[in-house]
């Protein structure tokens, strides 16, 4: 930044440099004292107030730096005498963007505009604020009148970029675009274009106006110049010729791209769509999801005839043979997925043959079969066969990589994409127990019979068959789920945790671990794989899907607020930063990526994720402080009793929601982070369909927020309508119930009831009769947690109004004591199992019970202020406190249950543990079951041969062992009923404290 000085505010550079060089170098104290001295010599100068401001922000000091900066403010306009230069004003601005008052620094700069409305570096500074707020219609004015000042090309594309954001993210329309087009004509006629971007503006707004023949022939013209690439001037010019209609043009212009480039599979099919007057690839071009993409390649069958279809399919194939025998031995793999293309274009025209299509697949395989991306290549292909093709398919490939290659680590990668083409096909679900055994033994077999092959690799580099792994995993966690065997579970832990230990920076590996571990209830080790994956940056957004879910129903509450936090400090820093990545691409005259960076925060600020997670963490404020009511009221408080929250579930049926997360790298068992198949029977199906309904998906996010937002106001007026009903009843200070409160909590539980799909009268209903008995809680179905909250949150309310009468009155503490003791006494006793229910138990603790006993807490202390025992006045003395005492004692035995479920887990010897664990895998001989790959694991590391396997792979095996995964897992096991124990023991020292002081009454 020292290169920018001059006079600022009249100040010496000498005088400035040192300090500008402290704070580069993080001196803060220094600078602050350089500072100081300075404004001892300038004591009203606006620019030394904006740096110090800006040092004492550094520090943490803010509310010295906003009384610094607004001083300064102050100076600059009641003082026509002080310089108002870019520096001073941009410092200014730098402070209160960081302490979220971007609007002042905005007034700063129109301030100093209006007074010097001819200086352009201040119209540039009010400009990058703008750019800051998404002021779109406020840029184009600002940049229309810098253009209009000095005639500037850039200035002028300032102002169309500002519209086209403005069509883009705003309201405007067909009237704003030939604003734009109009600015541009004028200037091109006035003074022409000069650079490349410019030109790619000017196309891009004819464009949207859907003026292609007005595009094309700006292209084609002198303007056309200024595209020096010539691939580039011609992929413009073919998918203009498309979008008018005139594809033979368009077909020529793309198959000359294809001669230019022919590994080019995108232009390909555009050839392909224009022979067959397919518009598919342009009608959904705008729609298109940058983060995920379509799988699938779209086409319409077309109205050509039976003729004209045979005889372009033909030019087609005699086209894609010449570019072939022109690339030679390049390894382009387009021109050989073009061959298959043509085919599945025919089986979709009701003119094609399979043989002749898996040919082209077989073909494919020769040259390709041995690439890992093979797989994914060919699997939109695959969508035409019939099942039964399909395994015919799998045979041949079988039969022909035999004679294929003799190189080894193709070899290998060919036996590699048969297991992922059987895999894809669903061929698994034909198989036995007995066959998909051999397969995972095969599949491990082969990875340990060519290690040797990555002997001279870098350990950051991928290994040979470093996929046989994943897949072998897949196939285990299929037996587990058929069979319920647990071994194969364990068996797929260790086989992951095998290949870690061989190289630790096998991504899938780690994916898969953290979802095996959090499925077996090991969470804090899912934890910890998740933190060494080292997510950073757009990763926090489209990754954190893996384990955050999870977490939030977990008692790990520390890693859950790092969690929370890392996440949306990476969402609120980029979406703050953002805006100086878009004025960045204006000063570089990028217009494309001013649109890019733009559109991209819009997708992250909408964000289901970063909503969730901005309402989840002042809920987990809520649990954490549940045992304290003083403290729990100062968190509701610092939330504005939930208001906002309320508001928000009002708004999120109007918001729209994005979904960014990286869906791909998801296990098979758990498509989504709302679906898990493992949680349900094996139907007779090994693949399943990644495709969800997405507008399924958003409705279930959207219930989900709607509900979470209520629950901080609902907590609030719970613990506000206890309180006032019980100081009524007892006559303290005078106090009267406020007939607003339980007539607002009552709205919400009728909003919250309707979101459970029932109305209030019905859900009464509902509640009662689960509490009496007449009822199962499998009538909750998957909102069971929703539903008990609703049932502490209709006791609250029933404190004050009384409409379901006394007797009623303790249905939530007849829920949660039924609930847990049921789930308790079902669950597996065996710290190795799976545990599938112990979220909902936490949830059940965490929340339900929580929000209960602070209702319970208002009670008390209402009854008992200040700490003193309160005379009794009567029948509604003892029937409250009867109540009360009723309550706590109840709430006492449910987690006396809980906590005593949970030290049995927590006491068991860890040996015991560990051998339960490992005893289905150490069966001598073990010809069927689980076991068989831990024994190759166990025979393979017992022979390591240093000389064949390379110094670091044998290194890396000789730490394999067996006992301390199985030990790490019973202690991260524990480590979660440890951290849960924790909550219930300070939850049942606050009850036990409650019913001793209940007891004095």
């Amino acid at each position: 930044m020292a290169s920018k000085f001059g006079l600022a505010g009249g100040i010496p550079e000498r005088r400035v440099r040192p300090i500008w060089d402290a704070i580069d170098s993080r001196q803060f104290k220094n600078a602050l004292k350089l500072v100081t001295a300075l404004l001892s010599k300038f004591p009203n100068s606006p620019y030394c107030l904006a740096l110090k401001a800006l040092i004492l922000e550094r520090m943490g000091k803010s509310e010295e730096a906003l009384s610094l900066c607004l001083n300064a403010k102050e100076h600059l306009h009641k003082n026509d005498s002080v310089l108002m230069d870019d520096l001073t004003l941009s410092t200014l601005q730098i402070v209160f963007q960081r302490l979220d008052h971007l609007e002042m620094a905005t007034s700063c700069y129109e301030y100093a505009c209006g007074k010097f409305p001819s200086n352009l570096e201040l119209m540039m500074g009010l400009f990058n604020c703008y750019v800051r707020e998404y002021s779109f219609v406020k840029q184009q004015q600002t940049a229309i009148r810098m253009y209009k000042l000095v005639g500037e090309e850039r200035f002028l594309l300032w102002a169309v970029c500002s519209i086209q954001l403005q069509v883009f993210c705003g309201n405007g329309g067909e009237k704003l675009l030939l604003l734009a087009e109009g600015l541009v004509k004028k200037h091109v006629a006035s003074h022409s274009l000069h650079e490349p971007e410019a030109l790619m503006v000017y196309i891009s707004i004819l464009e949207q106006q859907a003026k292609y023949g007005d595009a094309l022939e700006i292209l084609s013209g002198k303007l056309g110049s200024l595209l020096l690439v010539e691939v580039d001037k011609l992929r413009i010019q073919g998918r203009l010729l498309a979008r008018v209609g005139d594809y033979a043009a368009a077909a020529i212009i793309f198959q000359k791209i294809l001669e230019l480039c022919p590994d080019d599979w995108e232009c390909f099919l555009h050839y392909l769509g224009c022979l067959l007057e397919d518009d598919s690839n342009w009608c959904n071009r705008a729609i298109t999801d940058p983060i995920h993409p379509p799988k699938f390649v779209e086409c319409k069958i077309s109205n050509l005839t039976d003729e004209v279809f045979d005889s372009r399919m033909s030019n087609a194939s005699e086209f894609v043979q010449k570019l072939q025998g022109n690339t030679g031995n390049n390894f382009a793999r387009c021109p050989y997925l073009a061959n298959i293309e043509i085919e599945r274009r025919k089986c979709l025209h009701g003119k094609g043959d399979d043989g002749k299509l898996m040919e082209a697949l077989i073909q494919y395989f020769f040259g390709f079969g041995h690439l890992a991306c093979f797989t994914s290549d060919v699997e939109m292909f695959l969508e035409v066969l019939t099942p039964d093709k399909k395994a015919e398919l799998l045979g041949k490939l079988r039969e022909s990589s035999a004679s294929i290659s003799a190189v080894p680590a193709k070899v290998l990668g060919q036996s590699i994409t048969l297991f992922k083409i059987q895999e894809l096909i669903g061929n698994m679900s034909k198989l036995t127990v007995v066959e998909l055994e051999g397969s995972v033994v095969q599949m491990v077999e082969m990875y340990c019979k060519n290690l040797p092959l990555s002997k001279d690799l870098d350990s950051q580099e991928s290994m040979h068959g470093e996929e046989l792994l994943s897949l072998a995993c897949n196939v285990l966690i299929q037996l587990y789920w058929r069979t319920r065997n647990v071994g194969y579970f364990v068996e797929a832990i260790m086989l992951l945790e095998f290949g870690l230990t061989i190289r630790r920076h096998v991504w899938q590996y780690k994916i898969l671990l953290l979802h095996l571990y959090s499925h077996l209830g090991a969470l804090s080790l899912a934890y910890e794989w998740f933190k060494s994956l080292d997510v950073k940056n757009i990763l926090m957004e489209t990754v954190s899907h893996h384990i955050l879910p999870q977490m939030l129903v977990s008692p790990l509450w520390v890693d859950i607020n790092n969690l929370l936090k890392d996440y949306l400090k990476f969402m609120d820093d980029h979406l703050r930063e953002s805006a100086d990545l878009t004025f960045l691409a204006y000063r570089h005259r990028n217009y494309s990526k001013v649109i890019e960076f733009v559109q991209f925060k819009e997708r992250l600020q909408h964000s289901n994720q970063y909503l969730v997670a901005r309402v989840e963490g002042p809920i987990l404020q809520l649990k954490q402080n549940a045992v304290n009511i003083e403290e729990e009221e100062a968190v509701l408080e610092s939330l504005k009793c939930g208001i906002h929250f309320v508001e928000l579930s009002n708004e999120i049926g109007s918001k729209s929601l994005t979904f960014n997360e990286d869906l791909q790298s998801r296990p098979w068992w758990a498509p989504t982070s709302e679906r898990n198949y493992l949680l349900g029977p094996y139907e007779g199906v090994s693949y399943y369909p990644r495709e969800n309904s997405m507008t399924e998906r958003e409705a279930n996010v959207r219930s989900i927020i709607e509900r979470k937002s209520l629950l901080p106001r609902m907590i609030y007026l719970s613990i506000q309508s206890a309180s006032t009903s019980l100081k009524e009843n007892l006559e303290v200070n005078g106090s009267v119930s406020d007939p607003k409160i339980p007539s607002e909590l009552k709205i919400l539980l009728e909003r919250y009831a309707k979101m459970l799909g029932y109305s209030f009268t019905d859900a009464i209903e509902m509640v009662l009769g689960v509490s009496g008995g007449q009822k199962s809680f499998e009538v909750f179905g998957s909102d069971l947690i929703d539903w008990i909250n609703f049932s502490v949150f209709l006791n609250a309310w029933n404190l004050s109004s009384h409409e379901i009468g006394l007797a009623n009155g303790r249905c939530a503490d007849s829920i949660l004591e039924k609930y847990v003791s049921d789930k308790v006494s079902s669950m597996e006793t065996l710290i190795t199992s799976p545990w599938v229910d112990l979220p909902i138990l936490v949830q059940l603790v965490t929340e339900s019970l929580a929000w209960h006993g602070l209702v319970i807490q208002s009670c008390v202390r209402s009854c008992f202020p200040s700490g003193k025992k309160k005379k009794k006045t009567g029948f509604a003395d003892q029937s409250c406190l009867s109540r009360i005492r009723d309550s706590v004692l109840s709430l006492c035995n449910t987690l006396e249950k809980v906590r005593k479920w949970l030290k049995e887990q927590i006491n068991r010897p860890e040996d015991e543990n560990m051998e339960t664990l490992l005893s289905s895998l150490r069966k001598k001989e073990q010809i069927e079951g689980p076991g068989q790959v831990f024994q190759i694991i166990e025979t393979f590391t017992s022979s390591i041969h240093d000389t064949e396997l390379g110094e670091r792979i044998s290194q890396s095996l000789k730490s394999w062992s067996h006992v301390d995964v199985a030990r790490k897992i019973v202690a991260g096991k524990c480590t979660v009923l440890s951290e849960f124990l924790r909550i219930c023991d300070s939850k049942s020292k606050l009850f036990q404290a409650l019913k001793q002081q209940i007891a004095q009454a």
